[in-house]
């Protein structure tokens, strides 16, 4: 699944994270972020200075959800396939 970037601008209330908060709220490493970003999966940060950059924070939990969503679909087929073979 290649990652959507949000395209309203327009909306108040954005929360800009930093590398670590992105870091800790993922639990993925550096290096892990920036090769999901260059494959597409990630989300792209923001620059936000000369050599500072971050992430919106509605963009890193739109990925977290989908990766919740991506995990419920595959234990429901799980749960339906095991429930088919009881049956046999």
């Amino acid at each position: 699944m290649s990652y959507r970037h949000t395209d309203r601008l327009d909306q108040y209330g954005h929360r800009l994270l930093r590398r670590k908060e992105v870091e800790h709220k993922t639990g993925k490493a550096r290096s892990t972020l920036y090769a999901d970003i260059a494959r597409g999966t990630f989300p792209a940060p923001v620059p936000i200075g000369n050599n500072s950059v971050a992430w919106l924070e509605e963009e890193v939990d739109r990925w977290i959800d989908d990766r919740l969503h991506q995990r419920n679909a595959q234990l429901a087929a799980i749960q339906t396939t095991v429930a088919q073979e009881a049956r046999l």
